[in-house]
């Protein structure tokens, strides 16, 4: 399970409010992760409890999920304020 210290933490990653940075986003996350499974081979077991992990997370579209946006889920209230602007 030392393998999982890698893995676990891209979940916690928050997506960015701007919309228009999401497609880089998901391929940032998408290219580390296979750069990560292709250089460190972890064990079967940790990526097993990492897909499953991403795929719960994605299934019940908590908002988390950088493959894709969920069209049901909004965006959070500070995303349309203008004060929010570096963040």
């Amino acid at each position: 399970m030392y393998c999982l210290q890698w893995l676990l933490p891209v979940l916690l990653i928050p997506k960015p409010l701007n919309p228009a940075l999401w497609f880089s986003h998901s391929m940032f996350m998408g290219f580390y992760l296979l750069s990560f499974l292709l250089e460190r081979k972890p064990c079967t077991i940790c990526a097993l409890v990492f897909l499953a992990a991403l795929f719960l997370i994605c299934y019940s579209c908590w908002g988390n999920c950088f493959l894709y946006h969920c069209t049901g889920s909004q965006l959070p209230e500070s995303a349309h304020d203008p004060s929010v602007v570096g963040t």
